[in-house]
């Protein structure tokens, strides 16, 4: 299975780090999204969108990427990180996939060091985050989604 994550990590890193375990883990290919858009990747099996989250969805680059440039029917996860999980953050983009008659194996998200706006006056929320366990937990998301998606 030819795969391909996806990433923008713009802050912090948070985000890079889970997308660089599970590539570490598995040997896929990853590029940032400003490298790919506008780029052929009707070639890769499964494709991973990974981003850091504000205002409530996907940074607007990750967001345009599914919107333009992600091939229809594939096979599409998604990986975030955010300063408060909320669960939802992943529905916008999950909705532009699926409107491209894209299948949604799924979505793993954890909590990310975060400063953005008002958040940078009291010095951040999330320290520590994401952790070794979050970081572990994208690693065994991915292993259980090939494994699914496998059978």
């Amino acid at each position: 299975m030819k795969a391909i994550i996806i990433y923008e990590s713009t802050h912090h890193g948070n985000t890079r780090k889970l997308v660089d375990a599970v590539a570490g883990k598995y040997g896929i290919e990853t590029a940032a999204v400003e490298e790919v858009s506008g780029t052929d990747l009707s070639d890769y099996d499964l494709i991973g969108v990974a981003s850091g989250v504000a205002f409530g969805k996907f940074y607007e680059a990750s967001e345009r990427f599914v919107e333009e440039s992600l091939p229809e029917g594939k096979t599409v996860f998604f990986l975030y990180t955010c300063g408060n999980d909320t669960g939802k953050y992943a529905n916008s983009v999950r909705a532009r996939a699926e409107a491209k008659g894209c299948r949604v194996a799924g979505t793993y998200g954890c909590r990310g060091f975060d400063t953005f706006g008002p958040f940078r006056l009291i010095g951040g929320i999330a320290k520590g985050h994401p952790t070794q366990e979050e970081i572990d937990g994208a690693v065994r998301f991915y292993g259980s989604l090939i494994a699914s998606i496998s059978q």
